[in-house]
């Protein structure tokens, strides 16, 4: 009778050591929930960058209006008859 209580209190302590220090512990679901939350942010991020991606691929399909934007912007081109004008900002040209 004299080391029940010494007993009874070690059995407490080790049934409580997988539930803090564990495997599953507390602290390493709390882990788990954080890696989570930032993989479903970073996974919304890169849901909402494929929308914009495959509404540009849609337009480039269906209509030539993206095409020559693309053209006109990325490769200079113009159209048979067109003037172009390029305006020059002289604080943002750097000297060579």
């Amino acid at each position: 009778m004299k080391y029940l209580p010494h007993t009874l209190i070690a059995l407490i302590v080790a049934i409580q050591y997988p539930l803090w220090i564990g495997k599953g512990s507390w602290l390493r679901v709390w882990d788990v929930n954080q890696q989570l939350s930032a993989q479903k942010e970073k996974n919304a991020k890169l849901a909402q960058r494929n929308a914009g991606l495959d509404a540009d691929v849609r337009d480039l399909k269906e209509g030539l209006t993206a095409v020559e934007e693309r053209a006109r912007v990325g490769l200079g081109m113009i159209k048979p008859n067109e003037t172009f004008y390029q305006v020059v900002d002289p604080k943002k040209v750097k000297p060579q």
